[in-house]
């Protein structure tokens, strides 16, 4: 027979373990209340903006997001339950239209305290990245700076790099991230869609378009998550100043029916 604290050292660590499996199952569960939540989401113009029946609706993807996919400061970073309500609304917001959708290829969201490089070890001068989607060994994972999270909630612009990122993993989720969002995109839609966006990148490189960003026009991948966070962030401008952009992302975020029903 094993001796005592034999014993109770292997039911410590089998309860470790058990432990250890469920946190990673259910990442960094919350306990958080609706009524909590709610209060939090309305720092948020999309949620704000929402009838109350279908708030309950975003509350609740919202909470569902916190309890599945990890939300980890970087060593030194001290975030608040409004920068991880942040989070999980950018994850929500492009993606509220379609119910059953899961981010089934994300594990992980790294809160960095500022900008940084593609590598984390470029110079100074280099680390102006405030958010990206990891590839090979940084695969499932996406980083985020503290700063560019907040302001993306906080200013009233048109920029948003917590949208812009989870629109890019919206993107990847077909196998390639080429600004065709197959997941998002009807089919009878893809070939207006590609028209129009080499016409305006190529109105965007050569200067004709000003109204866009400029990173819009590296490449159709990140045409579609700048446009997306206009039109998430700015939409009566984007509207009005864009209005064959703006029906098409309508048509690409919006099923037909919600689009009819916003009508009447």
């Amino acid at each position: 027979m094993l001796p005592l604290y034999l014993l109770l050292g292997v039911f410590a660590a089998a309860f470790l373990l058990l432990y250890l499996s469920k946190k990673k199952k259910t990442g960094n569960t919350t306990g958080l209340a609706p009524r909590r939540a709610h209060r939090l989401l309305l720092r948020v113009r999309f949620y704000k903006n929402l009838p109350p029946e279908r708030q309950e609706v975003f509350r609740n993807r919202v909470i569902n997001f916190l309890n599945t996919i990890r939300i980890t400061p970087a060593q030194g970073v001290k975030i608040k339950m409004l920068d991880r309500i942040y989070v999980a609304s950018a994850a929500i917001i492009p993606v509220f239209h379609k119910p059953d959708w899961q981010y089934n290829d994300l594990d992980e969201v790294i809160i960095r305290s500022g900008n940084f490089s593609k590598d984390f070890r470029g110079a100074p001068e280099d680390e102006n990245v405030m958010g990206m989607v990891g590839d090979g060994v940084m695969n499932r994972l996406m980083v985020i700076g503290l700063g560019a999270l907040r302001t993306g909630f906080e200013q009233q612009g048109r920029g948003n790099t917590a949208i812009h990122e989870f629109v890019h993993l919206i993107d990847k989720s077909d196998g390639a991230v080429d600004g065709v969002p197959q997941a998002l995109l009807p089919d009878e839609l893809a070939g207006p869609w590609l028209e129009y966006v080499q016409r305006t990148i190529a109105d965007i490189r050569s200067g004709k378009e000003r109204d866009i960003s400029e990173y819009g026009g590296r490449n159709e991948a990140e045409f579609l998550a700048v446009v997306s966070e206009y039109y998430f962030q700015r939409p009566e401008y984007l509207e009005e100043s864009h209005p064959e952009l703006f029906g098409l992302l309508e048509q690409i975020y919006k099923p037909e029916d919600d689009r009819a029903a916003a009508d009447s």
